[in-house]
Parts: structure tokens; sequence; C-alpha cells
């Protein structure tokens, strides 16, 4: 029995069919649902949600398996009788506005919304096994128990005091695993805690029941993997309490991305394990679940999948292929498997040698993605190309390719240059001329010739055609000639820009448009990053002491302006330094002090520039001096004591 448990919202999601593996379900990420055969390996269907933009799809899980009913029933014979095959139907789809989206496959269309019961993104949902009843866990930290009759919420209840990211249901259908930094067994009946395990620092991402025992013989297990953890643990349910560790670890490569697993019925029975990581790999394996193991446990067979390069610098350099989803079979060896990207997977089932540790399969991706859009999925026709003929340029808005004569024709070679086709060299001039000209259809022209010319300047590697087009600075006619670029010369361009990045700064315009009026499809590429990476590590290193740079740049600006005002000042003439003010006291220097600040404040009352002198004589008379521009105070001490302080000025 294949786990069919949710997936994490941080990753997009994808699950196999269950019982049969006939189908692939996914969300990609232009928020279409698609539904891939994997007998066929064609797309079977595809769904546009309503608000696939905004409501992003956060988790899949498929419905058990029901008698459908497909157009209109002949009576059945009595050899017939009990021989109805089960097919899956029913997807559910959790989205990040909290609405749950109940898709039939049978019928092709959506069958209902379930809304009313999240106040925040759904990250978690489980079908009931024989019942018509949902469970869904949210960010707002409940989990909704839904009836798919009525479309309403039968309870509501709070399960965490974070979110709810992982739920599981047991195979008899009266136990719930739920999990957010600790995870908890639920008792469907009463809706009360079982039991609590802790074990996971991060968030658990992934539950899955290993056993279908029940709890009370001490055989049930379960799994749990949790965020930036590279360990699988495995938990048993003991009667008596002594559950608080987990008895077995699976060690992985990275973050376990999607599980499935072959339950174990009996001690006698292994349990059969296959893990896809994060980093894109596969891990098999197998073991008897009878009580605690001490050391992790590795696996017995890591399955990665490369393609050959497809670019020339790369020859048959082997690429590594991100797997996606991966189910086991009642055969051993048999393994379903689901790689590529997410808008067009592979879908192979492969035959693994267990007893090899390490397998690496190696397949030409292009090539099986061409031949199935070409026999499954697309109608286009394609032409039959002659030998001699060449395609120059992709059409392009505005350009027309000359006519040639066919085959039976002969054609005569010339000796000299034609007179009517021009170099490149003679066009880039001519569309330079004619922007300086006026008129209204000559951007249209321009911007016409531009595109063409960079099209095969990209095709081509043409250093002359690049430099020659890229070296333009008129802004609107790199917007818009970027506007007429098609889909296929977006990346190669944004990577001629990132090597020119360095040598010319005007490349940033060129950046600038290809970001802003093709963020759509830059974004639907599933290795974007790794695209973009040495652009993105150029920006950073470059802005890195920006910071730096701007406080070095205004302690700078904040001196000139102090040099500038310093220089500006009218300067001051010399000064008398003799004294104009005397205060003589033997023992009372303070007074005199006191007296000096008093005769500051009187000659800034009198609008002078005051400057003070302490200075003593041989009779050790100390004297404060007080000098201004504007006027002179003098103090003289008299025997009684009294100062008198006239104004005299010069």
């Amino acid at each position: 029995m294949a786990a069919d448990g949710g997936v994490s919202s941080l990753m997009l999601p994808c699950v196999f069919s269950p019982k049969s593996h006939q189908y692939l379900a996914l969300c990609a990420q232009d928020g279409r649902l698609r539904i891939w055969n994997s007998d066929s390996k064609t797309l079977h269907q595809e769904y546009v949600p309503s608000a696939h933009l905004s409501a992003t799809c956060t988790c899949i899980v498929w419905g058990p398996c029901r008698t459908t009913k497909e157009g209109p029933q002949r009576k059945k014979r009595k050899s017939e009788v009990g021989q109805t095959a089960e097919k899956p139907d029913l997807l559910a789809l959790g989205t990040a506005t909290g609405s749950i989206l109940i898709y039939s496959t049978v019928k092709g269309s959506l069958q209902c919304t379930l809304d009313g019961g999240h106040n925040a993104g759904v990250n978690c949902v489980q079908w009931h096994p024989e019942e018509s009843v949902l469970y869904s866990g949210s960010d707002d930290t409940h989990i909704a128990e839904w009836d798919l009759q009525t479309g309403k919420t039968r309870c509501k209840w709070k399960a965490d005091r974070t979110s709810v990211t992982s739920l599981c249901m047991s195979p008899d259908g009266k136990w719930l695993l739920s999990a957010g930094m600790a995870i908890k067994m639920w008792e469907l009946e009463t809706k009360a805690v079982y039991r609590k395990f802790t074990g996971h620092s991060t968030t658990v991402t992934t539950l899955c029941f290993a056993t279908t025992r029940p709890p009370d013989s001490n055989g049930l297990y379960f799994l749990s993997g949790a965020a930036h953890d590279r360990l699988l643990s495995v938990w048993q349910v003991r009667t008596d309490g002594k559950d608080k560790n987990s008895v077995v670890s699976f060690t992985l490569t990275d973050e376990p991305k999607h599980i499935d697993l072959l339950t174990s019925n009996s001690k006698e029975e292994p349990m059969r394990l296959a893990v896809v990581c994060k980093d894109g790999q596969l891990h098999l394996f197998e073991h008897f679940l009878n009580g605690p193991c001490k050391k992790p446990l590795s696996p017995v067979c890591s399955v990665q999948v490369s393609g050959v390069g497809t670019k020339a610098s790369e020859g048959d350099t082997p690429v590594p292929v991100p797997l996606l989803a991966a189910t086991l079979s009642s055969d051993k060896q048999n393994v379903l498997l689901a790689y590529g990207s997410h808008l067009q997977p592979v879908i192979e089932r492969a035959v693994i040698n267990t007893s090899e540790r390490h397998i690496c399969l190696i397949r030409d991706i292009c090539a099986t993605l061409s031949l199935s859009l070409d026999t499954a999925i697309t109608k286009v026709k394609t032409p039959v190309v002659n030998e001699k003929s060449k395609i120059l340029v992709p059409g392009l808005p505005g350009h027309q390719a000359p006519v040639k004569a066919t085959p039976s024709e002969p054609e005569k070679r010339k000796k000299g240059p034609s007179s009517t086709e021009m170099t490149i060299e003679e066009r880039l001039e001519l569309s330079a001329a004619e922007g300086k000209g006026p008129g209204k259809g000559v951007s249209s022209l321009q911007t016409d010739s531009f595109a063409v010319l960079l099209v095969q300047g990209l095709e081509s590697k043409d250093n002359t055609i690049l430099n020659k087009v890229l070296q333009t600075r008129k802004e609107t006619l790199i917007r818009n000639t970027v506007a007429r670029l098609p889909l296929p010369a977006i990346l190669p361009l944004v990577e001629e820009v990132s090597v020119s990045f360095l040598e010319a700064i005007f490349m940033v315009q060129w950046l600038k448009a290809v970001l802003t009026q093709h963020t759509s499809y830059l974004s639907s590429l599933p290795d974007l990053v790794s695209q973009l990476g040495r652009l993105y590590h150029m920006i950073e290193s470059r802005v890195k002491w920006y910071q730096q740079l701007t406080r070095l740049h205004g302690k700078l600006h904040l001196l000139m302006t102090q040099v500038a005002t310093s220089n500006s000042a009218p300067r001051v003439s010399e000064l008398d330094h003799t004294a104009k003010l005397v205060y003589e006291g033997e023992t009372n220097m303070a007074f005199g002090l006191a007296w000096g600040l008093l005769m500051v404040h009187l000659s800034e009352i009198f609008s002078c520039r005051p400057k003070i002198t302490l200075a003593s004589n041989k009779n050790h008379q100390y004297y404060l001096l007080l000098q201004c521009n504007r006027g002179s105070l003098w103090a003289e001490k008299h025997e009684k004591g009294e100062v008198t302080i006239p104004l005299m000025t010069t």
C-alpha cells in the first residue's frame, strides 16, 4: 500500500494514484493541475483553477479507489457480477487561501469546493479510507473534519500551537496523526490525544503509517520526516507509553520530498520503503520492524537519473536530472519513476538491481520529451524538410524571408556580390541612419531589424553582430527589441548579457528590459536558479560594498562642505593683545573668575568677540584680561572691595 500523504507547501505537489498507479497528478509553477497517464506516458487531463495565480495549490491527495460509472450502463450478465473494477477518481487540492478543491478525474471537472473551514492556507489533506469524510490541517493551527456529501465541516479543533503541516490516517480509519513541531496521535471517535511524540527540532513535513496492526498490540509503527533533516524516523506506539524516542532511523542525503512504502502486515514481512529526497535522488530501504535499532540504517540502493548534456560545451557529460516521485510495485525490482520538469515529466518503469548500492540511469531527456510531444500531446505535424533547405531565422512580426526557388529549378551561382542583398554592417548602419531621421514607421522598422539581427547573432554566436546590436543605448529601442524576441532567444540573451556585464555597464538596460517584459516566462523555467546563478553572484559581489561606499561618500561630502565653509568665511584681522581688563586679587581668585564670566556675558550683549587671558606678576597678583573688537571693559579693586566697571570705546 502506497503512502498518499500530503505534500509540504514548500515543494511542488506530485503524487501517484493509489493501487494501480495509473495516473500521476502534479501542480507546476503555473498553478495548473496536470494528470499524466503512466501507462501511455501522455497527458490525460489538465485543469486550470479559477484562482490558480492567487490561490496556489499547496498539496494534492488522491481519494480511495471506488467503482465509477462512465456513460450508459447495460445490464450485466451473471458471469460479470462481482467483477467491477475500482478506479481512482477524486483528487483533493489544498490551496493557499484556505479552501479545498475536489476534482473528479472521471468527469474531468471540479466536483465541489470546501470553503469556510480555515482562515489560513491548507498544508495537508487526508481522506478517510471508508467514509465520505476529509480531514485538513492549516496554518491556523486547527484540524477540520469535512462531510463531502454536504460540503460543510462536521467539527474543528485546535491541534497545535503552531501550523499543522502534516496529517496521516491509519489504515483502519480510527486514528489520525497530526504534526507541527510535535507529533500527536488522535482518537477520531473522541477527538482526544492518545499519544504525543517529540524528537524533531524542525517542522515535521511527512507522516506515514508503516504497519496495519492495532496500537494495543505493540506492533503499530509510523514514519516521520522533518524540514532540513536528513534522517527519517520510525516510531513505535506502545501500550505501556514507553515510546518517547524513535526506534529506527533511516539516513538520507537531503530532506525527504516524496515517500512510498509497502506496509508490513507481520513481523516476518519486511517493510519496503522508497524515499525521493529534495536533491533529486531515490533511496530504497528494506527493514524488519521488530523493536528498536541503535544505529541509523543506510539505504539498500540509491538511484540517480542523469541526462546527456544539450550544450555543445558539455558534450556527452551527464547532467543530473531531479526525480519528482517514485512508487514501488509488488515485484521487488520494478519501480515507477517520474523525473524531469513539473511542466512535462518523464514517466518510466525501471528495473532496479538492489544488489548494487549506487545506480545511475542515463537518459536522453530531450529526445524523450520531443518524441512524446510530437506523438501524444500536440496535434501539430512536423513538416518534412529537404536536405538542401536551411533555416536562417525564426519567424518574427514584420519580417519576411525571401522566397527561394524550388529544387526543380536550376539555380546559377553568381560570381559577383548581389546588388539586392546587404551585409550585416550595411543593415546596421542603415538602421542607425533611419533612427536619426523623422517618420512614424522608422521606429518599428528599426526595432524589427534589431530583433532579427539579435536572433541571428545569438544563434550563430557572432560577436560582431552582438556587439553592434547590444551597444545601443536608446531605452525605447531596447525595450521594443526585447518585446519582439521569441521565447527561445530570451535565455541565450540573458547569458550573453551576463558575460558582457563586466565589460559594459549599459548592459543593465538590456537586462532590465528582459526581466520586466519576460518575467512570466522566466519564472516558469524549472532550472532558472542554476542558469541565472552567475548573474546573481556577479550582482551580489558588486553591491556588497555599496553600503560602506555610501557611508564614505557621506563623510567626504561633510568634510568638503566644512572646508568650503571655512574658506568662504571672512578672516579676522590681527587683534591687539594688550590687557583691557585687569583684576587683582590675593585670596579670592574665584571671585575674580566669576566677574570675568560676567564680563563675557556683557561683551556678548554689546556684540563683541571676547578673548580672556589669565596672567600673574612677580607679586603673585592675577590679571583677568578680557579683549573684544568694539570696546573694552576694565575693573579696579578698591580698599573697601568695591569694583567699578565702566565702558570705554576705542
